[in-house]
């Protein structure tokens, strides 16, 4: 039997999947809802086959296929009929399972077999009918009337409960009937717990390989009212789970009708599949039947459409034939979705994702439940006390653990009774089952009875090549293809790997192993390269913690994507039973590596130390022993050791005598940070009394503290179980300081101040800033609605819109909340609002809040800085005034504008200007060209350096696109950048990856390249600083700016026309100058549009980021070609890329509206000679373009000239300017801030 990696797609699945990246493909409709509509009796279900049953059958749908075909077939042509391009067999139900209800479970195979035939045979026969249609069969698969995930969580063993083995044997025989009965695709469908699709996708991938043929799954979810799976994991944690299948489309159906849809099918547009939508014909009314009219269905199905969200539509429940011609032919009216293309990721998954990326720092592995390493946990098991052993899960996912690792090898136990028995319980108990587990064993058949009873995606740990290749290949493929990642112990056949030298090696050749013949992602790989005991006094082991750091930042230096891991208390094994040590060391051991890249490690989270906590001395002492700095380290750390034992020295940095002798205050400061509630009472009633009320405990010492946390966590001085600490001591201080702040506002004024929805926004989960903000204003006389986390825009705003609030409220502490807020305030605009709207959280500014949100809101938009200031903000946004001031600052700040102190008076700056002669080069080609520039020409002179910038990256790290080899060279590339710089750089590196791929794609897309014009006109300076053409026989004046600010190079003043040769005395124009446009068109734009509509604002941003680059390279190669051909001015220039971008070419080609023609305005001029709608181009009323990546301006040719900047200009010359452009000053504004 062949593995399915080596089996190639059936020639039709090939066409099926290529045809959903070409075209919108439709589905058909509801195959229940046609059989019901023909009236079939009892007799009809029963037909010859199973006339003797003893069971009622009618409902059977799945025993038609074999008692009444021709209906089944009669429903299928309907549908191609209609313009379905995809039709389903009608085998939803038919595995043994389902089957078992009506005693037919022996009969899989021929059901399936039969369901596939009349499919196949009524596809078939619309192509033949319709010569050059492809029509396609997708074999249903449904989900069984049995949950594993929830079945196996009950008590009861008796209670025939469906398991793992059980499940993917039917569904084997299942889909092997389906898969030679001829479908295109396998289609599991209506998934509601993970568990199930798991068994379903793993038998898929074994029946195409006993049948020895591969087609595509497609995968398709439903969800509840709460956005969650029936067995509760979030669509994001369920895609995850489902990945391994190598799916071709993964969406939605059922549950939902498509209004209900929108938001859940958005969530799915950042995956690498094709997403799939088949809605019901709305919601079911009291009878049970769908009301939804195919154009109703077709109104709401639209906007997706447009939005390029879908690629395969149809219907489920309710649906009809009519239904499916009216979504044929909208289909055909729109584009399907991209599919994009992203950087793997390892996303583990419990009812919830974990996404591990550099992004999250350092994830941190609860160790508590583990018979090994916890002596009330062994217990617990041994006991049989499951409830209690869930406990102390619970409570380390409370104290901050993201994943569970789980460890049952004991002598004494059961070992995969116990794990199985384990995690089906936790995988019932929403607090622990939403973090993902790790199944940690040496006992392989515990780790897969373990698999079989994971719903999310687990990591396994460990496998390693201790018993050779062939064993590690076997383990790792099974393990891939039950959906999980890998922990990988650095063992070989030599034994364990215990020098820097045996570590990488071991790790490399598992890499290669992996990677190369199991098909494992890199990202999916986690190395554990042995924490081994220090201050053993063995000298061999003194090197065992430095070599484990140096392994790390080998490891994430050369093998791209590997993760790293360790179990930390192996590092202390000397030090048993002094627990200070312990800890100080672990928090030392952690500091070290995560600075070096590890990832996560399995550590106890609720008894990390923060590494600040940890007295100079015992610091000092560790980190020679860590490091292997002094020979006798071992020796002082022991007698360090001794003394905390005996209790001659406490770990403890801040004993309690410090601790009292602290001003109330900053005792309560103190207790936030180290995340302790005993003595909190006395401490917060002590610092009311100093600070005379609840509300200044919480804007002051509790503040300060949450600031402090923030701090050190963001620099590696505490982790995230700490800041959970914290955190929860900071809800509790609030919760008892509550009342006080209530009996504090009674006193006041009663009524209320206004009604503030207040939210953190969608994609972030970060409350305690909007917490602190709710109970402030609430105390300060406002009506507080808070609606959470994780909110998307429109629930914020239509919460607002039906509460009739006076203010709306955004929280963040993520960079892409930033992004959210801004569609916030791009939905409250669209909805004619006119609240203010106030933005805080740790990532937000006032410049941003001026620069990038204002914009998008017509109402007032104030940037908070912390929650102190809110009720007196709030209060000055009832003051007109105010609001005009707010207004004219974030103008301000917008225009950044800058004083005009320094400047030289203007008649001063005239006489600086240059002495220059003129050679005058005359046209080769005059007149006016239309060229059309190739995107593979134009992208070989993008400044990516600018690019970068753009996006406040270091541009100095686009020297990678230096690099013209593979992978492995930009690898080596990354390994020399210097170590402060690392995480920048492969952030850089991903982003120009993907600005790559963009390219690739309008290079593919869009025809006919870039459009530029070139006008050549005679031209003359005159007076000061004007420039005089002509333009068919008039005359025209291009009026330029001065600057006022010598040059620090030459002493000289500045201004276009010095580099343009004087008019005659008899008023000839004897010089020559050019003026262009060059345009990406319209195409971008509207891929551009259709990412904002979809709210994926980062591929928006990278797609207009990458066309302005793309404009600007394509004005390279228009005026390289005007240099060497079409003026001709220097025909022998040969230079290359990087020295033009480097602007060693003679002429320069100044862009109206740049540095040094400033005045937007004069790009009215310019557009009579070039006639920028020629070129569909638009001009707004202050003269920007559209499409926004267009460029314009003036060609100049003297050998002297060179780009400059104007900058500021004094009154003087503003007025006389304004008079030479025949504009007031009020009017200059508009064009020149």
């Amino acid at each position: 039997m062949l593995g399915i990696e080596s089996l190639s797609y059936k020639e039709s699945s090939v066409k099926l999947m290529e045809a959903a990246g070409r075209e919108v493909l439709v589905l058909d409709g509801a195959m229940g809802t046609m059989i019901q509509r023909y009236g079939l009796s009892e007799n009809d279900f029963r037909g010859e086959r199973y006339a003797a049953s003893d069971a009622l059958l009618k409902g059977c749908n799945d025993a038609l296929v074999l008692t009444r075909p021709d209906v089944i077939k009669d429903i299928h042509c309907k549908y191609l009929e209609a313009g379905a391009m995809i039709i389903e067999t009608d085998s939803f139900n038919a595995n043994a399972v389902s089957l078992g209800d009506y005693g037919l479970q022996h009969d899989v195979t021929a059901l399936n077999h039969a369901a596939a035939k009349i499919a196949r045979e009524a596809a078939d026969e619309y192509m033949t009918q319709h010569p050059g249609a492809m029509r396609w069969v997708a074999g249903s698969v449904g989900p069984t009337s049995k949950s594993l995930t929830m079945g196996q969580g009950i008590d009861d063993p008796s209670a025939g409960v469906v398991d793992w083995d059980l499940l993917t044997e039917t569904y084997i025989e299942q889909m092997k009937a389906l898969i030679e009965g001829g479908v295109d695709a396998l289609l599991i469908e209506t998934i509601y717990d993970g568990l199930n699709a798991k068994a379903a996708i793993w038998a898929a991938r074994r029946a195409m390989e006993i049948v020895g043929v591969r087609v595509p799954l497609m995968l398709s979810v439903t969800l509840t009212e709460s956005g969650r799976t029936l067995s509760g994991q979030t669509l994001e944690a369920i895609v995850a789970s489902m990945s391994f299948g190598e799916p071709m489309s993964i969406g939605l159906n059922c549950g939902f009708g498509a209004d209900a849809m929108m938001k859940y099918v958005e969530a799915l547009l950042p995956y690498p599949y094709a997403v799939s939508v088949y809605p019901n014909a709305g919601l079911p009314n009291e009878m049970g039947e769908y009301d939804e009219t195919p154009s109703m269905m077709v109104d709401k199905m639209r906007v997706m459409l447009q939005r390029r969200w879908v690629n395969i539509v149809g219907g489920c429940c309710g649906t009809t034939p009519q239904h499916i011609k009216a979504l044929a032919e909208l289909c055909k009216q729109y584009a399907p979705r991209i599919v994009p293309e992203v950087e793997p990721e390892m996303t583990l998954a419990g009812l919830e994702p974990l996404c591990v990326t550099p992004r999250l720092n350092f994830v941190n592995v609860g160790e508590r439940c583990n018979v090994a390493g916890s002596r009330k946990f062994l217990r617990l098991i041994k006991e049989g006390n499951i409830d209690e052993a869930i406990d102390i899960a619970r409570n380390q996912v409370d104290a901050g653990a993201q994943i569970i690792d789980i460890n049952m090898d004991d002598a004494m136990l059961d070992a995969r009774a116990c794990m199985t028995l384990f995690l089906s319980r936790i995988g019932v108990e929403p607090d622990v089952a939403r973090v993902p587990v790790m199944i940690d064993s040496s006992d392989w058949n515990v780790v897969i009875g373990g698999l079989k009873c994971v719903q999310g995606r687990p990591i396994v740990n460990s496998i390693s090549l201790k018993e050779g290749e062939d064993s590690f290949i076997k383990k790792a493929r099974d393990i891939k293809e039950m959906g999980a990642a890998v922990v990988v112990m650095a063992f070989d056949e030599k034994g364990q790997a215990d020098t820097f030298e045996r570590r990488i090696e071991v790790c490399d050749r598992a890499y290669r192993l992996l990677t190369g013949k199991v098909g494992f992602k890199g990202c999916d790989i986690v190395f554990d390269p042995n924490v081994l005991a220090v201050a053993t006094g063995i000298e061999e082991h003194a090197d065992y913690a430095l070599d484990f750091i140096r392994a790390v930042e080998w490891i994430k230096t050369n093998l791209p994507g590997a993760k790293v891991s360790g179990g930390v208390s192996n590092l202390s094994f000397s030090f048993r039973g002094n627990n200070s040590v312990r800890e100080a060391m672990h928090a030392l051991f952690l500091y070290h590596a995560i600075a070096k890249g590890m990832d996560m490690a399995i550590v106890n989270a609720a008894a990390i130390m923060p590494v600040d906590d940890i007295p100079d001395e015992l610091r000092e002492a560790i980190d020679d022993v860590l490091l292997n700095r002094r020979h006798d380290a071992t020796e002082s750390l022991v007698t360090i050791a001794e003394k905390i034992k005996s209790g001659n020295v406490t770990v403890a940095a801040d004993s309690s005598s410090e601790e009292q002798s602290l001003t109330p205050d900053k005792r309560v400061e103190r207790m936030l940070v180290k995340g302790v509630v005993d003595g909190m009472e006395r401490n917060l009633s002590d610092a009311m009394t100093m600070l005379g009320s609840a509300v200044k405990v919480i804007e002051g010492p509790l503040m300060a503290g949450m600031n402090s946390v923030g701090e050190m966590f963001g620099a590696g001085k505490m982790f995230l179980p700490q800041v959970v600490k914290s955190a929860r001591t900071m809800k509790q201080a609030v919760a008892w300081l509550t009342p006080f702040i209530e009996r504090e506002r009674r006193g006041k004024e009663s009524s209320k101040a206004g009604k503030m929805v207040i939210a953190t926004v969608k994609g972030d989960v970060h409350d305690i800033g909007k917490n602190i903000v709710g109970v402030i204003m609430n105390c300060n006389g406002y009506d507080i609605i808070d609606m959470g986390v994780m909110v998307p825009a429109e629930d914020i705003v239509d919460k607002a819109i039906a509460e009739n609030a006076d203010f709306i409220g955004l929280s963040g502490l993520i960079t892409p909340s930033l992004e959210e807020m801004c569609n916030v305030a791009c939905l409250m605009e669209s909805k004619g609002m006119k609240i203010p709207l106030l933005i805080g959280g740790a990532t937000t500014s006032e410049l941003h809040t001026a620069v990038k949100i204002a914009p998008c809101y017509s109402g007032p938009v104030l940037y908070t800085r912390d929650a102190a200031m809110m009720p007196a903000a709030v209060r000055r946004l009832g003051d007109e005034a105010e609001v005009a001031r707010l207004r004219d600052s974030q103008a301000e700040l917008r225009r950044a504008h800058s004083g005009g102190a320094g400047l030289l008076p203007l008649s001063v700056a005239r006489s600086r200007r240059p002495r220059l002669s003129y050679p005058c080069y005359s046209v080769a080609h005059p007149g006016v060209h239309e060229l059309n520039i190739d995107i593979a020409e134009a992208r070989e002179f993008i400044n990516w350096r600018a690019f970068l910038s753009a996006w406040k990256i270091d541009a100095s790290l686009a020297s990678v696109m230096d690099i013209k080899g593979c992978d492995h060279c930009r690898a080596q590339w990354l390994a020399s950048v210097p170590t402060d710089k690392v995480n920048k750089a492969a952030e850089a590196m991903q982003l120009l990856k993907e600005a790559g791929r963009v390219l690739d794609r309008l290079q593919r897309d869009i025809v006919g390249g870039i459009k530029a014009k070139v006008a050549f006109v005679e031209a003359a300076s005159d007076g000061d600083d004007d420039i005089l053409f002509n333009h068919n026989g008039e005359t025209l004046r291009i009026a330029t700016l001065r600057q006022q600010r010598p040059s620090e190079r030459d002493g000289h003043c500045i201004a276009l026309s010095d580099y343009i040769a004087p008019v005659e005395s008899d008023g000839k124009l004897r010089d020559s100058m050019g003026m262009f446009a060059v345009t990406v068109g319209r195409d971008i734009e509207r891929i551009i549009e259709g990412y904002r509509n979809e709210g994926d604002d980062y591929r928006a941003i990278l797609y207009q980021t990458v066309a302005d680059r793309l404009v600007e390279a394509a004005t390279e190669v228009m005026h390289r070609k005007v240099r060497v051909e079409l003026w001709g001015y220097a025909p022998d220039e040969s230079l290359s890329e990087r020295h033009v971008l480097q602007q060693y070419y003679k002429g320069i080609r100044p862009a109206i509206g740049y540095p040094s023609l400033p005045d937007q305005s004069l790009i009215f001029l310019t557009d009579r000679v070039l006639r920028y709608s020629d070129m569909g181009i638009t001009l707004t009323e202050s003269g920007a373009m559209s499409p926004a990546a267009s460029t314009t301006g003036l060609i100049i040719s003297h050998p002297d000239s060179r780009y400059f900047v104007v900058g500021d200009v004094d009154n003087e010359q503003r007025r006389l300017y304004a008079e030479r452009r025949a504009m007031s000053l009020d009017e200059l504004k508009r064009f020149l801030p």
